[in-house]
């Protein structure tokens, strides 16, 4: 028996079949309930501790200094723990001594920087820090989505608070189309974007709500352009991560449209982009929408027409213009869809089986 085994082993050896006969056992992971309630209890464990180490140092707030460094210590702390933690209770631990150290060093450049123009800038420096370097998916997501918040509110400080929302969707756009260039990064790039994809909505939750004006109902912003060419600026980078993405979609399909096809898609794009000056965030949504169709991504999909279904309510809510105005835009923002998709099959069906064919031929 041995011996057959052994001449088995030979053959495949001689095919270049290697055999491994001491395998690994693959680790189980938990199941999710099992894993929310370690990040439960790795939350209540860190905010108890950090409430009794708060009690004798209440003087920290009270110095710029003392709060750059207590903070400074407490995300290194989180970081060392980051590094060597097994489980998700010291996981998430971790992450809520380094959630209360960037309140300290918050605290500290607030104190410093209050009336400055430069103090989102440098909590927007800090995320990205933290973002880069923090050894856990989960604290680099939120770092990200805190970058998010971040730039917004350093944008609308400006006047240019619509911007962040294309600012956003462009470096999120750009992520995702090279998730797989970086075969060793790409944890890190999943989560970057799982980060600024809540971002993203919550920009927009924010955009449609006003939320700019609850932070300076009492300053006027410095403004570095004319404020009705901030739309336009939004729009553009809204539609420069559209084109990205049928970009992609061409590349994915090997189809290289005509020269009257490409200018008639770049002219849907244009028209799109126009219209979502007057509703912002309707390009945006398609553009997260068509990229989740083009990465096979379905919670990409949904973000995408839950960001459509906001963008069209707060617009059919926008008093300044009437009903009927706005039912005929939305009625027009339809149809174009609908022919874009209708010219988009039409052209791409024949041309793809031929182009595949010649390139396997090859």
């Amino acid at each position: 028996m041995n011996r057959s085994i052994d001449a088995l082993k030979q053959q495949l050896a001689q095919a270049g079949v290697v055999v491994n006969e001491s395998l690994s056992p693959v680790p189980l992971e938990s199941p999710w309930f099992v894993r929310i309630l370690q990040a439960f209890f790795g939350w209540l464990a860190a905010l108890f501790l950090l409430g009794f180490i708060a009690m004798g140092m209440v003087f920290i707030a009270e110095s710029p200094v003392a709060s750059f460094v207590v903070g400074g210590i407490l995300i290194g702390g989180a970081f060392a723990l980051l590094r060597t933690a097994q489980s998700d209770v010291l996981e998430h631990m971790a992450l809520v001594f380094s959630m209360a150290g960037q309140l300290l060093v918050a605290w500290g450049m607030v104190e410093i920087l209050a009336s400055s123009a430069y103090l989102w800038w440098a909590l927007l420096g800090l995320q990205c820090v933290l973002a880069l370097i923090m050894p856990s998916q989960v604290h680099r997501s939120f770092s990200t989505f805190a970058a998010s918040l971040a730039l917004y509110m350093a944008l609308a400080n400006n006047g240019l608070e619509q911007v962040a929302s294309g600012l956003v969707l462009l470096i999120f756009t750009l992520l995702w189309l090279n998730e797989f260039r970086w075969l060793s990064r790409v944890s890190l790039v999943q989560a970057w974007c799982s980060g600024l994809l809540v971002g993203l909505l919550v920009l927009q939750g924010l955009a449609h709500s006003g939320g700019s004006s609850w932070w300076f109902s009492d300053q006027s912003p410095t403004e570095w352009f004319a404020a009705w060419l901030v739309g336009w600026v939004s729009a553009g980078l809204a539609a420069l991560a559209l084109l990205c993405v049928i970009q992609k979609v061409f590349r994915q399909q090997y189809v290289q449209p005509a020269i009257g096809e490409r200018l008639a898609i770049y002219g849907a794009v244009a028209v799109l982009a126009l219209v979502s000056v007057y509703v912002p965030g309707l390009c945006l949504g398609v553009t997260v929408l068509l990229l989740g169709f083009a990465i096979s991504h379905r919670r990409l999909m949904g973000c995408g027409i839950l960001l459509l279904l906001i963008a069209i309510s707060s617009y059919y809510y926008w008093l300044d213009v009437t009903l009927l105005v706005k039912a005929l835009l939305l009625f027009v923002v339809g149809a174009g869809l609908l022919a874009l998709r209708w010219a988009l099959r039409r052209w791409l069906t024949p041309l793809t089986p031929a182009v595949k064919g010649d390139s396997n031929e090859q």
